[in-house]
């Protein structure tokens, strides 16, 4: 599933990403971020899981999904669901890779999306919001 994000301090004529013009791709697994790879800029970042969901019989080599990630001028991976459960937040994996992605998105702070985050958690307890700002910062301090 795709979904585009447009953020600007200019006006923003289209919802969608023309190809070649997407800043940053965020994925939550490394076969997902190479299939939106045409979207991406020539100095534009990709921010995924270094580890695979493999859902589908004839899923890629792991190792070469690895190398052609490698091979890309700008990629952050970290293996999120691991982070996740290591640091007992295992239901927050798409946080850290928002941590992550938050050093690439220069109109917005890492404060401006902890505010947001704990905004958006609020009424599903201090715990819950906790635990997501937790995640958040590991992929914001844990980025490769």
């Amino acid at each position: 599933m795709q979904s585009d994000l447009r953020l600007s301090t200019e006006e923003i004529f289209s919802d969608q990403i023309a190809l070649g013009k997407a800043d940053l791709i965020v994925s939550m697994e490394p076969m997902e971020a190479l299939r939106y790879l045409p979207y991406l800029s020539s100095d534009g970042v990709i921010v995924t899981s270094s580890k695979p969901f493999v859902n589908i019989p004839n899923y890629p080599d792991e190792a070469a999904l690895q190398a052609e990630l490698d091979a890309l001028p700008h990629v952050a991976k970290l293996d999120i669901e691991q982070l996740a459960k290591e640091n007992l937040v295992p239901k927050s994996a798409n946080m850290i890779l928002l941590g992550m992605a938050t050093r690439y998105i220069e109109i917005l702070t890492p404060e401006q999306m902890r505010n947001a985050i704990s905004h958006i958690f609020a009424r599903k307890g201090e715990q819950v919001v906790n635990d997501n700002l937790k995640a958040f910062d590991l992929g914001y301090e844990n980025i490769q």
